[in-house]
């Protein structure tokens, strides 16, 4: 007695099946380059020019300082900051593996699309579909090695580009970013929403910029509304204004204030 016989795919059926066993390998791959990472943290708001990225750098560098081994990844594809915030120019390590071993400053390991890029100046000019596989690139090609934490400096926005991240880079959770102004706690509340449907954590608001010029008081409020920890506000001071090293390196005053964010977040990390 004999079996049925052996059912020959399709070419479109085989199509996707090769897609499919990429997407593991890839994964595979991702999971592998960062399992000896104990914590990965987003930095997010939907909205651009919050500040995400000077929050981002300055809560890395201040965790450095404090002794963790720090990473950051900036993920924003087409336009890329922190390489300039932390006035880093000395591109990655390729090694023969054609991994890449992120440059460090500061005691932070950096990683970054700028560091691939000619002219700084020049637009990246790209559809989602090849920022996906830039991101994902970018993921399976950099060995971190061991670290404390990643903190990953996301793009604005609710679609693709942080979309590719959340699914892909299975962070812990996120800190979200928002400015007083009416309109930034508006896109800081859609992209709580956002992480919230897909199921991950927010792990607390930060209200950035606040002082007698732009108000305060819009990250306690989103906070409370939404349910989350309020993990402290950073004053708009005169000491950002140094471009020679990250702000926390430079002031007293705001390097309590990260401390503050820091020790909040270490505890609500530790609550997990």
């Amino acid at each position: 007695m004999t079996g049925p016989p052996d059912r020959k795919l399709t070419p479109d059926q085989e199509h996707r099946v090769a897609g499919i066993r990429e997407q593991f390998n890839q994964r595979r791959a991702i999971g592998a380059r960062l399992d000896k990472i104990k914590h990965k943290i987003g930095v997010y708001s939907a909205k651009g020019g919050v500040g995400k990225t000077t929050v981002a750098v300055n809560l890395a560098v201040l965790l450095a300082q404090e002794g963790a081994r720090v990473g950051i990844f900036d993920v924003d594809i087409d336009t890329p900051n922190v390489t300039r915030v932390l006035r880093i120019s000395e591109p990655p390590t390729q090694n023969e593996d054609e991994s890449f071993t992120p440059s460090s400053r500061f005691g932070v390991k950096v990683m970054s699309m700028a560091f691939f890029q000619q002219n700084e100046e020049e637009a990246t000019i790209w559809r989602g579909p090849m920022i996906h596989n830039a991101i994902n690139q970018f993921l399976t090609m950099t060995e971190w090695g061991e670290l404390d934490y990643l903190i990953v400096d996301l793009p604005p926005g609710t679609s693709d580009a942080p979309l590719t991240v959340m699914q892909t880079l299975n962070l812990d959770g996120f800190i979200t970013v928002t400015t007083p102004q009416e309109l930034a706690a508006l896109d800081a509340k859609r992209s709580i929403n956002m992480v919230k449907r897909l199921n991950l954590k927010v792990f607390g608001v930060v209200e950035n910029m606040s002082g007698d010029i732009f108000g305060r008081g819009a990250g306690r409020e989103l906070a409370e509304e939404m349910d989350l920890p309020f993990f402290g506000s950073f004053e708009l001071r005169a000491d950002y204004r140094d471009d020679k090293r990250p702000a926390v390196l430079v002031s007293n005053e705001i390097a309590d204030e990260y401390h503050t964010v820091a020790e909040a977040l270490r505890k609500r990390i530790a609550a997990e």
